[in-house]
C-alpha cells in the first residue's frame, strides 16, 4: 500500500474528484478527513468510504469554517501527511457583462479558500509532507467567458511555487495537478442544468473531439495523479504542474477534430 500510515485531507472530497481520490486513498491505506459544504453529499461520501474516513462540513471560504476544521482534525488527526486542495468552483464571467459578485466568488473561493487551506494546515503538517492544487488546463486555453476562473487557476500554480519555496526547509513538497475535460457533477450544475440529455450528449462528444486520446477524463485518472504527487512515488517532484488531459494542452493537433 502506498499511503499505509499516513493521514491526509480533501477538501471538497464529497464529490467528484475529489471523492475518487478519497476512495484511492483509502485502499491505499490512508486515514482521510473530507471536507464539503453539502450535509447530504458529505454523508453519503463517508457510507461509501468507510470507517477510515472522517467528513467535516466546512466552507473553506469561512475563517470561522477553517479555525473550527482545523481544530477538530488536531483532535481527531494530530498530524496530516497530505493535502489536497481540492474545493473549486466555475463561474461565468464574460469580458463587459460580468458580474462582479460572481467574479469575486470564484477568486475567493479557487484562490483565498486554497491558499488559506494550505496556510491553516501547514502547522498540522508533518517533515516530508505533500501538497497538491486542483488546478486546470484553463491556465492555458483562452476560453471565452471564463477569466476568473483561468486567472484562479493560473495563480494556483504559481502561488504553488512560492509555497514550495516557504515549505522547502522542511522537506515539503508542494506541486498542482491540472485536469482537462473531466466527468465530474461540475458540469451538470448551474446553467448548464437545464441542457437537454441531447444536446448534453453532442457537447460531451465535441470536447472529446478536441482531446488527442478521444475521450472526457475519469475522476478516476485525476486520482491516480493525485495519488502518485502525494506517495513517495514522486518523492523528488516538487513545483511542478502535472498535466492531465489526454494531451490537450500538449498536443493539440492529434486531437480527432484536427487530425490531417
Amino acid at each position: 500500500m502506498k499511503l499505509a500510515g499516513k493521514k491526509a485531507l480533501i477538501t471538497g472530497g464529497n464529490s467528484g474528484i475529489g471523492l475518487a481520490t478519497a476512495r484511492l486513498f483509502v485502499a491505499e491505506g490512508a486515514e482521510v478527513a473530507i471536507t464539503g459544504r453539502d450535509p447530504k453529499t458529505l454523508e453519503e461520501a463517508l457510507a461509501e468510504l468507510g470507517p477510515q474516513a472522517r467528513g467535516y462540513r466546512a466552507d473553506m471560504t469561512v475563517a470561522d469554517d477553517r479555525k473550527r476544521l482545523f481544530a477538530d482534525l488536531a483532535r481527531d488527526f494530530g498530524k496530516l501527511d497530505i493535502v489536497f486542495a481540492n474545493a473549486g468552483i466555475t463561474g461565468r464571467t464574460p469580458t463587459g457583462a460580468a458580474d462582479e459578485a460572481v467574479f469575486e466568488n470564484v477568486v475567493r473561493t479557487n484562490l483565498n479558500g486554497a491558499f488559506f487551506t494550505v496556510n491553516s494546515a501547514a502547522p498540522l503538517l508533518n517533515d516530508y509532507a505533500s501538497i497538491i492544487f486542483n488546478g486546470s488546463v484553463h491556465n492555458y486555453l483562452g476560453q471565452a467567458g471564463v477569466a476568473a476562473y483561468a486567472a484562479t487557476k493560473g495563480g494556483v500554480v504559481s502561488m504553488a511555487r512560492a509555497i514550495a519555496a516557504d515549505l522547502a526547509p522542511r522537506n515539503i513538497r508542494v506541486n498542482v495537478v491540472a485536469p482537462g475535460a473531466t466527468k465530474t457533477p461540475i458540469w451538470k450544475r448551474g446553467s448548464r442544468a437545464s441542457i437537454p440529455a441531447e444536446q448534453a450528449a453532442k457537447v460531451q462528444d465535441l470536447f472529446s473531439s478536441t482531446v488527442p486520446l478521444g475521450r472526457w477524463g475519469e475522476p478516476e485518472d485525476l486520482a491516480k495523479a493525485v495519488l502518485f504527487l502525494a506517495s513517495d512515488d514522486s518523492s523528488y517532484i516538487n513545483a511542478v504542474e502535472l498535466m492531465v488531459d489526454g494531451g490537450l494542452t500538449g498536443a493539440p493537433f492529434g486531437a480527432p477534430s484536427l487530425r490531417a
